[in-house]
């Protein structure tokens, strides 16, 4: 698979209050996010940045992403040396560091796999293939922070 991919979204901002943005405190944090043929995305500012906490917010968007994209391509790793998951579960953490100016960036995600695999013998070739799932994420591969890992894995 070679090539360039392009992805498209519609990003609409629903928090107009009568008064779109005259003032700071005076809209919505509200977004829709739209793809076609897919679920609509309710999403918002995080809390501390005025926006509706029962919404989906940028940053856990880009925790999700870079979870996500490890896990698919650790399945794939898996399968091209035979390892077999039955389970796995991440519990993703990451670290936004404001700036003092308005900005901020993150500073790192660790994401915290947890394999089970079908066979105790699976069991280092799965931790070895974290390392692989690592070089092929498309979206850890674009983001300029660390993105660690600390993967357990056990047998069934």
């Amino acid at each position: 698979m070679n090539g360039e991919h392009q992805y498209r979204l519609r990003a609409t901002w629903t928090g107009d209050r009568g008064t779109g943005t005259s003032g700071y405190r005076d809209y919505d944090r509200s977004v829709s996010l739209e793809v076609d043929g897919k679920p609509l995305v309710e999403a918002s500012a995080d809390t501390p940045f005025r926006g509706d906490g029962s919404k989906w917010n940028p940053e856990e968007l880009l925790l999700g992403a870079l979870s996500e994209c490890h896990l698919l391509s650790y399945l794939y790793a898996c399968v091209k040396t035979g390892v077999v998951v039955v389970s796995y579960r991440d519990d993703a953490s990451g670290t936004l560091v404001e700036d003092g100016k308005g900005g901020g960036a993150f500073s790192d995600v660790l994401l915290r796999p947890q394999v089970v695999v079908a066979d105790s013998s699976m069991i280092d070739a799965a931790v070895a293939a974290h390392r692989q799932a690592r070089e092929w994420c498309f979206i850890a591969n674009s983001v300029n922070f660390p993105v660690r890992h600390e993967p357990v894995v056990t047998a069934a």
